[in-house]
């Protein structure tokens, strides 16, 4: 059975990132692929994914990158699936640099770009699920499911924290 998303990142230390997108697949149930698929240090590599990739039976594709952060927008390139970047913080930038490279995309190349850091690689994972669920009911009842669950962890009002124990 092919795995519909490809969860791919220009390196290694994006790992820490991406992983968040990772988890919130696997909760969703829907099957995934990672790859380090760097635009720059590993072009070749790029172009014959991103070429292949809907042949390989990927419909949505999730890329990490940082610094220049070309890797969605290359990936989005060299094919018509929906490719979601995730914008890697930075220590020089704090990520605002990734978010720029991957959100000033030339019109005719879409990549859906969403919030630096962990909060993008999760609301990645969740676009790219509602994609699919899109024709996939079962998993538009898992995320409706998953959705509910956060609503209702929210509390209605604000509680004081519990005392701190201090010297007696």
């Amino acid at each position: 059975m092919s795995k519909p998303v490809a969860v791919i990142m220009g390196s290694q230390s994006d790992w820490t990132v991406m992983r968040r997108a990772a988890e919130t697949l696997e909760a969703l149930g829907v099957a995934f692929d990672t790859r380090i698929v760097s635009a720059h240090r590993t072009p070749d590599r790029l172009v014959a994914f991103a070429k292949s990739a809907k042949a390989e039976g990927f419909k949505v594709i999730v890329a990490g990158a940082g610094g220049a952060a070309h890797l969605p927008g290359m990936t989005a390139a060299f094919t018509t699936l929906p490719v979601f970047g995730v914008p890697v913080p930075t220590k020089a930038l704090s990520g605002q640099d990734s978010l720029l490279s991957i959100v000033q995309m030339p019109a005719g190349v879409p990549v859906g770009t969403l919030a630096i850091g962990e909060a993008g690689a999760v609301n990645a994972a969740l676009l790219a699920a509602a994609v699919l669920a899109l024709s996939d009911q079962g998993l538009a009842q898992r995320l409706e499911a998953w959705r509910a669950a956060r609503t209702a962890a929210v509390a209605e009002r604000p509680q004081d924290a519990p005392p701190v124990e201090g010297p007696t």
